[in-house]
């Protein structure tokens, strides 16, 4: 099969491609397992903190991709939950041990043998994978494949963090950062929650411009102060400025909820600004978003298909991975962006 795979750390930039294009055996699947032709996969930020070293793979090389969507082509050993042909999606929770204190109450996200679709296995950025069939879910109808590739991960994550934002049916809602989640995070909300109004930061004014045409009520850069303070505010960007710019935007009894996997070092020191009166005081809460549990990523495909969401999309062939992944990191940003197996 096809892939396109990571065999050690390095930089992306332009011409300077990471992932090579290579022919690996098709895998088999073990007990309990699916094998999944693949048809989407999306592309996600996470990709580049595994490729640029930010968030280690254990071991090179690896095959990245956590939002896929295919089709069962074959049932190892007591997989029984579905049958061949079923069209099913992976997410970012490829297993978790099952047995302990998180994974017996629904919290598996939190599982200390937690392991990651395209980090700690391969994923999907080849024409085939093999995943655990009680981390599978089956696709709605409703979407196109590339369609809800970008749900499994940007949609379930930002449904988890719309969760822990804690809004009641009104109220207003900050986005700080306006990429793959942010977008569809919107779109969920204008949806199931009419009376909340959502302002928009981000550092594109061409971000800032799609949040408007989503209908943001608000868009302005991540260091502008909102016209209103806000009840929640939901952080999807790798930095520590907009999290301090967010706590001062809060109402009394806020909430910030941090939706990313790192925080970058370089602009480490704005925490310096950080002032306990302005920032924290008034019992304003922070509170992080951690992997996501099966019940996100089930509830969420429930809930877009219910109400018709459906992602913006720019679709790339497999062998062109590293550009998509370079126009995500150089913020060529417009909703989300999916490979394409062909």
């Amino acid at each position: 099969m096809k892939a396109m795979v990571l065999e050690e750390i390095q930089t992306i930039s332009k011409g300077h491609n990471p992932l090579k294009l290579k022919e690996r055996p098709r895998p088999v699947p073990g007990k309990g397992e699916l094998l999944i032709k693949i048809s989407a996969c999306g592309v996600c930020h996470t990709e580049l903190d595994e490729i640029e070293g930010r968030t280690l793979p254990p071991d090179l090389p690896v095959i990245p991709g956590h939002q896929v969507v295919g089709r069962v082509r074959k049932l190892g050993e007591a997989a029984d939950q579905f049958d061949i042909g079923d069209r099913v999606g992976v997410a970012w929770i490829f297993s978790s041990c099952g047995e302990c204190r998180f994974c017996t109450t629904g919290e598996e996200n939190l599982c200390p043998e937690f392991k990651a679709t395209g980090r700690d296995a391969d994923g999907g950025y080849a024409e085939w994978m093999t995943v655990p069939a009680g981390y599978a879910y089956w696709i709605p109808e409703g979407f196109t494949d590339v369609q809800a590739a970008p749900l499994l991960c940007a949609g379930a994550i930002g449904y988890r963090s719309l969760r822990l934002a804690g809004l009641g049916e009104k109220g207003n809602l900050g986005l700080t950062g306006f990429g793959g989640s942010g977008h569809l995070i919107m779109k969920l909300v204008e949806a199931n929650f009419p009376k909340v109004e959502v302002y928009v930061f981000a550092r594109s004014p061409g971000e800032r411009a799609f949040a408007r045409d989503l209908g943001a009520v608000w868009a302005g850069d991540t260091a502008e102060e909102a016209p209103v303070k806000l009840d929640a505010i939901i952080d999807t960007t790798p930095a520590w400025k907009p999290v301090v710019e967010a706590l001062e935007n809060l109402i009394p009894g806020g909430r910030l909820v941090i939706n990313a996997i790192r925080k970058e070092a370089g602009d480490q020191d704005y925490l310096f600004k950080l002032d306990y009166s302005r920032h924290l005081w008034m019992e304003k809460e922070i509170k992080t978003v951690a992997n996501v549990t099966r019940r996100d990523v089930d509830e969420f495909l429930k809930l877009a298909a219910g109400a018709g969401i459906e992602p913006e999309v720019q679709e790339f062939p497999l062998k062109e991975a590293n550009q998509a992944l370079l126009e995500l990191k150089t913020g060529e940003i417009r909703g989300a962006k999916v490979l394409v197996m062909d």
